[in-house]
């Protein structure tokens, strides 16, 4: 690692520290009541959970995503996952009504929309990569009208259920980190962490396969098996971070695209803390200007797919240019 690099991420570091330190302790008063002080440190503290596992699901999901398609514009999303949700939750209240889909444990809705997100994957990439012919291109391709047809069904049953319905299912379809589940975040949480920990000896690979399908082949990387289960790990932390949260569209984009202008590496060592390191500071950053600055009257996900987009845009006309 260069020095360069090793400040960058010693200066992200602290600037997350100090971030999590304003986040949990802003507002609190000397004389403050000790129960109130345990109330807000909960709160607090759950939400800082969600903010750092959400981080952490996007920022490794889009940057070994990229590294595996070998483009850096290319997103999870592609494969039709947040449509997916989308249109779990439309059919879930289309069938049930919404009195019974209240009844519903936001735990049980959880899970079922996990296991269905995951379910999708493993048949799209395992079923797929069995024929040797298919390239990974033709996989996203079939991803991509996967993903339009998830969002045509969800559209066509949004303009047929009842208005009223509609909101319900408005609200539940924004990303928000004000109304999390506490139930489910300490299980997300394991998840993630034993899903890293057994696909951790897959990513020695990631600097391999930027050389390419070809090259990675004749180095004796077994391609098929490594991008198949970095696929599913992929899958399964954007299933866990939409599940929990609501879809964010372009924060990963955002976060993958500033890690490679930041640090300048091809090392993903070097590259996923440094995203991850990035998207702490977005999420508690932009949580804190929601809660403070616009007191709760605009979604953090909505500033956040706002400036994803922007960026989206420009990266679109940089490349423009090269042609």
């Amino acid at each position: 690692m260069s020095r360069k690099n090793r400040k960058l991420l010693c200066a992200l570091i602290g600037c997350s520290l100090v971030l999590i330190l304003i986040f949990m302790t802003d507002g609190i008063q000397m004389d403050i009541n000790v129960f109130l002080l345990q109330y807000l440190i909960k709160t607090r503290y759950q939400k800082l959970l969600a903010l750092l596992l959400t981080a952490l699901c996007i920022a490794v999901s889009t940057v070994i995503f990229q590294t595996i398609t070998d483009n850096r514009i290319l997103t999870p999303s592609i494969i039709g996952l947040d449509n997916l949700y989308v249109l779990i939750q439309t059919v879930l209240l289309y069938s049930l009504g919404a009195q019974k889909m209240m009844k519903i444990s936001a735990t049980g809705n959880y899970w079922l929309s996990l296991v269905l997100m995951l379910g999708f994957s493993y048949l799209l990439f395992r079923i797929l990569f069995r024929y040797q012919h298919y390239s990974l291109y033709f996989i996203l391709l079939i991803g991509t009208i996967l993903s339009t047809l998830f969002a045509s069904l969800s559209s066509f049953l949004q303009m047929i259920i009842d208005p009223n319905d509609y909101l319900i299912l408005q609200s539940s379809l924004f990303a928000s980190f004000n109304a999390i589940n506490t139930d489910i975040l300490l299980l997300a949480s394991l998840l993630v962490f034993f899903a890293l920990l057994i696909h951790y000896p897959y990513f020695k690979y990631l600097d391999v396969l930027l050389l390419g399908r070809e090259k990675a082949l004749n180095l004796g990387i077994p391609y098929n098996q490594v991008v198949v289960r970095l696929f599913l790990l992929v899958s399964l932390l954007v299933s866990v971070s939409t599940s929990l949260v609501g879809p964010i569209t372009f924060l990963g984009l955002l976060l993958a695209n500033l890690a490679y202008q930041m640090f300048k590496t091809y090392k993903h060592s070097i590259l996923l803390p440094g995203a991850v390191l990035l998207g702490t500071l977005a999420l508690i950053g932009g949580q804190y200007l929601v809660q403070n600055v616009f007191s709760l009257n605009v979604q953090l996900s909505v500033i956040l797919n706002f400036l994803g987009g922007l960026y989206f845009i420009i990266i679109l006309l940089k490349e423009g240019r090269r042609l």
